[in-house]
C-alpha cells in the first residue's frame, strides 16, 4: 500500500500579501492589530497557509457597503 503525503502550500508575508492583492506592510499591520489571516511563526519567519488566506478572503466578501461593520 502506497502512502500519499499531502503538503499544505505556505507563503511568506510578501507572497501572501501579493496572493491576496495587498502589500507586505499591510499584512504586517494586520498581524499587529489581529485582523489578518492566521499565520505561523517559525523562528523569525512568518508563513501563511494558502487555505487560511482563501478562508480569510472569503470572510471579507460583501454584497453592499451597508454590510460593513461600524467598528471599522
Amino acid at each position: 500500500m502506497k502512502k500519499t503525503v499531502s503538503y499544505s502550500r505556505r507563503l511568506r508575508t510578501r507572497d501572501a500579501a501579493c496572493y491576496c492583492g495587498s502589500t507586505k506592510s499591510t499584512f504586517e499591520k494586520l498581524r499587529l492589530v489581529g485582523d489578518g489571516p492566521t499565520y505561523a511563526k517559525i523562528g523569525r519567519v512568518v508563513v501563511y497557509d494558502v487555505e487560511d488566506l482563501d478562508a480569510w478572503l472569503d470572510s471579507k466578501k460583501h454584497r453592499s457597503t451597508s454590510e460593513y461593520s461600524s467598528s471599522l
